[in-house]
């Protein structure tokens, strides 16, 4: 499958490198928008994370550009128009949720941060 990698930092690209089973992985540094959709033109799929916009003039132009699949890098979903991406044909799957012991954990550290530095 051909998959073109949006908002990509050097850590997503490293890991999904080392992690391929196989795919044609494309990167791009910039996050998805109407005025680069264009770029999606002969990919199969797409992976997007938080700032990437697939609304329902994006999604029209990734159904003319023969997108199928959208794979999202977070647990959140509401950067997608997913009424279109039904009426379109494409398939988004995300993640479905992220370790609560990890937000638990940020929201300790900025606890003791404030109160070491009140």
């Amino acid at each position: 499958m051909k998959i073109a990698v949006f908002s990509t930092c050097q850590y997503d690209q490293e890991f999904l490198e080392r992690y391929n089973t196989g795919h044609e992985l494309n990167f791009f540094d910039s996050s998805l928008n109407f005025e680069n959709v264009s770029l999606t033109k002969g990919f199969d799929a797409l992976c997007l994370f938080v700032n990437d916009k697939a609304d329902s003039n994006v999604l029209a132009a990734l159904k003319e550009n023969g997108v199928k699949l959208i794979l999202l890098r977070c647990a959140g979903f509401n950067n997608i128009d997913l009424k279109k991406a039904a009426e379109t044909n494409v398939k988004v799957l995300r993640v479905p949720a992220y370790s609560p012991e990890a937000v638990a954990e940020h929201a300790m550290s900025m606890i003791l941060t404030l109160s070491k530095n009140s």
